[in-house]
């Protein structure tokens, strides 16, 4: 999508898209245009009763006056109630509209809009590319009408270089989220744990820096949890590490830490086979960390943070973990498998582990797609986050609550860590029917040394949708890579 911005004129042709506010306070540009077709704009709002409430849409074709195809009014609710979310979703909707009717190019007519705050007219930008995302690679037969048709956006606004300039840095995190979509509609036949990590190496052309341990190498590391889940797969297991190091060299990094299940069949302890197929996402997390480092080098963060990938498919061959099997973790602890499903877990342990011994960061926050618990307790609104560092979880709480990738704390404390105890092993790996997010967390927990600020964000319910947003399509949400990039600039860049 190619998004310009210009104090020009408005084109005499195409769909004009003018915002128009709840409480009579309207823009310029809505005055302007009702004055040049004699008041039509107002007309059609009375007579279709609109009244500019956020959401709504009103197409007025081919006003007398003007030779434009159409206008757009695209209600924004109340002018002292818009924010850069509500500009976001104004955007969203109006792409949403159009992105597949045939039409190749809008203009938003933005004059008097926000001319006091560029962000807030970037946001509508913002909003509008995040909702052009469409996933179409691998259709070769689709109607011209299923296929995206708009190419081109324009935005019109009287400080239009203040609006390109904040729109700069919010282009490069769209990027980011574009990436992790793909990467999670991706099928599995062609992302897998070696063509994962390739897609980690173009990461380099940002300045990222990216080294891949291969299984022959975290063997002797001695990662015997993760590898473990690998080792019924035809897919040798990798270890994908990014570095993006653009704070001060004294500075300990921030990890993040994602769950890379490329897909997940459940092991020898086989899931149903009806929906399996959206298994081919339970590797959420590591998608999300890697748009996240895509995003914060693409506008080249002033932090250090690093990413780690524990990357691998979850099958059932002969060669496959069986339940009651004990692996050996690289921290040296051992987990009785009692479930093979509850496989991410055993692939984050290891991770958690080399993050802490290669790179002493000041914070970790890990990302899985962990567990359906999550979902019934939270649906698909809230990522459930897990922690017992207060100040961690309100910095991921005031990150989500701006840029709409939400979390909800849940609790996991000693008594979900006594669910876990094995009697042959130091922990096992599932806890029972109760808590089953919580007993996850615990055992995740069991793999973070005392003093190290950690997070783990349960995000089963966030990677994947069915129910369109404004800015989100169905599929792939994009989920964790805004979230992660707010966290960053909001308290490692001030």
């Amino acid at each position: 999508m190619n998004i310009t911005f210009s104090k020009a004129s408005l084109p005499k042709a195409g769909i004009i898209v003018v915002p128009v506010f709840a409480d009579g306070d309207q823009t310029a540009a809505f005055t302007d245009l009702d004055g040049k077709t004699d008041g039509a704009l107002t007309r059609a709002t009375k007579a279709r009763d609109f009244s500019g409430k956020a959401g709504q849409l009103l197409e007025i074709p081919s006003p007398k006056g003007l030779d434009n195809a159409a206008i757009c009014l695209a209600g924004a609710g109340k002018r002292s109630e818009l924010d850069l979310l509500a500009a976001e979703a104004l955007g969203g909707r109006v792409i949403a509209k159009y992105l597949r009717d045939g039409e190749k190019a809008l203009v938003f007519a933005l004059e008097g809009f926000a001319d006091d705050d560029a962000g807030l007219a970037a946001r509508v930008a913002f909003g509008a590319r995040l909702r052009s995302y469409s996933f179409d690679k691998y259709r070769t037969t689709a109607e011209k009408s299923e296929l995206p048709s708009l190419t081109k956006i324009a935005m019109h606004s009287t400080k239009s270089a203040a609006v390109k300039s904040a729109y700069a840095e919010l282009e490069k995190i769209a990027d980011g989220v574009f990436l992790t979509r793909d990467l999670v509609s991706e099928p599995a036949n062609f992302l897998y744990p070696e063509t994962f990590a390739q897609r980690c190496k173009e990461l380099e052309s940002l300045g990222v820096k990216v080294e891949i341990l291969g299984e022959a190498q975290m063997k002797k590391l001695g990662m015997g949890s993760l590898l473990g889940v690998g080792q019924g797969s035809a897919r040798e297991s990798k270890l994908a590490i990014m570095k993006w190091m653009g704070g001060a060299k004294s500075e300990a990094p921030v990890c993040f830490v994602g769950k890379g299940v490329c897909f997940d069949t459940g092991g020898i302890s086989l899931k149903p086979g009806p929906g399996m197929g959206d298994m081919k996402w339970d590797m959420g997390g590591a998608g999300a960390v890697t748009g996240a480092m895509a995003a914060l080098a693409g506008r080249k963060a002033k932090a250090n943070v690093i990413g780690i990938l524990g990357l691998v498919e979850n099958m059932p061959d002969g060669n496959a973990i069986r339940p009651g099997d004990v692996l050996t973790s690289m921290s040296g602890k051992t987990i009785e498998v009692l479930n093979t499903d509850a496989e991410g877990r055993l692939v984050l342990a290891d991770a958690l582990t080399y993050a802490q011994q290669k790179f002493k960061p000041s914070a970790i926050i890990d990302l899985a797609t962990l567990t359906g618990a999550i979902i019934i307790a939270l649906a698909h609104e809230y990522a459930g986050v897990f922690s017992g560092d207060d100040d961690l979880v309100a910095k991921l709480d005031a990150a989500g609550k701006a840029t709409g990738d939400r979390v909800w704390r849940m609790p996991v404390d000693k008594a979900h860590e006594d669910m876990i105890k094995s009697p042959i092993a130091d922990m096992k790996n599932i806890g029972g029917r109760e808590g089953g997010s919580s007993t996850a967390a615990a055992f995740l927990k069991q793999f973070v040394d005392d003093g190290v600020p950690w997070a783990h964000l349960d995000i089963a319910g966030m990677a994947w949708t069915e129910k369109e947003t404004p800015i989100i399509p169905k599929g792939g949400t994009g989920y964790g890579v805004r979230l992660l990039d707010e966290f960053i600039r909001a308290n490692y860049e001030a």
